[in-house]
């Protein structure tokens, strides 16, 4: 199985490279977007690719794209990847990559939370409440909440920590109007890709969207949107409150890295063994099959 841990595109300038994504211009108002296999956890890049991860986010990014598209406007044009580079550099964006609309991001993190796990849980224990909102008390690990929560964040550099803002810091920042409307729609979003992967079986914990505007300052969902990297997704059959349940994503990794004791969860990245690489490779792509129905085309 092929990997790309970083793309090697010269017949476009470089904008910049994420965690995951390499972006590159596409004249003055798109932009190529290449989904590398690239993993990151903790917040830290690690060494080694993950095979067919970055083909396996594009292809869900896109399924999800398309089947909430009549809530928001999306960043996609429909313009195919390998018309924008040379023929010889086609093989780094086939299945892989997008040509988007070109927007200007809104810098804070739009997470919706439906179940109590993770940071959410930390907070809940210290304050009763998960970033602000109160809940009520006795609520176990892993509990469905009474209605999903927005709890926005900023985004952080590359290396560092999201940071959990309240809703007011937000507003703060972007203004009341459109902080509403994506905290608005960001619940929307979730609710309904929620009701739908509940059908397949699957429990969708929590997740985050990212946004743009257009140069008509019309809201734009962008970046990716509800994949295994931006979203916890449970076998709803293995459910149960009080345990962490397993999770179709970047687990093996991150249960790998806390038995290092000599690593401090800072850059260099200790290297992986096959057998996480290969068991991480694998849940992505079954995430694939059981949310969408589709295996991964290579």
């Amino acid at each position: 199985m092929n990997s790309l841990y970083q793309s090697t595109i010269t017949s476009l300038p470089l904008l910049g490279r994420g965690k995951v994504r390499d972006n590159y211009a596409v004249g003055d108002d798109k932009i190529l977007i290449v989904t590398t296999d690239r993993l990151s956890a903790f917040d830290v890049v690690m060494n080694e690719p993950i095979p067919s991860k970055g083909k396996v986010l594009n292809q869900m990014s896109d399924f999800w794209f398309d089947k909430l598209g009549a809530i928001v406007p999306n960043h996609l044009t429909g313009i195919a990847p390998e018309s924008v580079v040379t023929p010889d550099e086609a093989g780094q964006v086939r299945g892989r990559a997008v040509v988007a609309k070109r927007l200007k991001p809104i810098l804070v993190e739009a997470v919706v939370r439906g179940y109590l796990i993770g940071s959410g849980w930390k907070d809940y224990q210290g304050t009763g409440a998960v970033c602000g909102i109160p809940l009520p008390a006795g609520l176990k690990l892993a509990a469905k909440l009474p209605q999903p929560i927005f709890t926005p964040a900023a985004k952080a550099d590359i290396g560092e920590h999201d940071e959990n803002i309240s809703f007011d810091d937000m507003v703060n920042r972007i203004g009341k109007e459109l902080a509403e409307k994506i905290r608005d729609v960001s619940i929307q979003l979730y609710q309904a890709a929620a009701d739908y992967a509940a059908t397949r079986g699957i429990i969708i914990a929590d997740t985050k969207f990212e946004f743009g505007l257009d140069d008509n300052g019309t809201l734009h969902l962008m970046d990716e949107v509800l994949t295994a990297d931006s979203s916890r997704f449970w076998p709803a059959d293995s459910y149960a409150e009080g345990i962490s349940p397993p999770s179709y994503d970047k687990q093996f990794v991150r249960d790998y890295l806390e038995t290092l004791k000599d690593w401090n969860k800072a850059p260099p990245a200790p290297a992986l063994p096959a057998e996480v690489i290969e068991k991480t490779g694998a849940k992505y792509r079954e995430a694939l099959q059981r949310l969408t129905g589709n295996e991964l085309k290579d």
